[in-house]
């Protein structure tokens, strides 16, 4: 009976050894949802949301213009933080 109290002994501090170095460990990395460099879209919320043609000013400004289809949406900041945005479609 001794024998078999001293096994279990041994286990259950095994057991909470183990349990103590999963919790010490780091936690893995929570992953991003980053799209590579070449792709047409960006992923925000889960959406597919299309990348589009930004350039920055030395100011801070910058433009940028998306196509989706017939569709151009031209996105704009200027320097003091205002933003723009028009939407032009053409029939075709």
């Amino acid at each position: 009976m001794k024998k078999t109290a001293v096994q279990l002994l041994i286990v259950g501090v095994v057991a909470l050894g183990a349990t103590a170095a999963y919790a010490a460990a780091p936690p893995a990395q929570k992953e991003t949802a980053q799209t590579p460099k070449g792709w047409s879209y960006n992923l925000q919320n889960g959406q597919r949301v299309p990348k589009g043609n930004r350039v920055t000013n030395p100011d801070g400004s910058w433009r940028e213009e998306v196509r989706q289809g017939n569709c151009v949406t031209v996105k704009e900041k200027s320097a003091t933080g205002e933003y723009k945005e028009t939407r032009q479609c053409n029939p075709g």
